[in-house]
């Protein structure tokens, strides 16, 4: 592939890159969040399992 060509479809896909990333920062937000809240309820679970005096403790 020509060097030129190839380093335009670079700027074509960046712009795309940009263009998309312009048009859904909310979804981002609530993407994170919803990691966040996952390992938060993960990581509540695992304490609950592992308190002394649960069943789950006690197989």
């Amino acid at each position: 592939m020509h060097p030129d060509i190839h380093l335009a479809l670079h700027h074509a896909r960046t712009a795309e890159l940009r263009a998309e990333a312009g048009v859904r920062p909310a979804a981002r937000n609530r993407h994170a969040l919803r990691t966040r809240l996952g390992w938060t309820l993960v990581e509540v679970g695992l304490r609950l399992a592992t308190r002394p005096g649960t069943a789950a403790a006690a197989l």
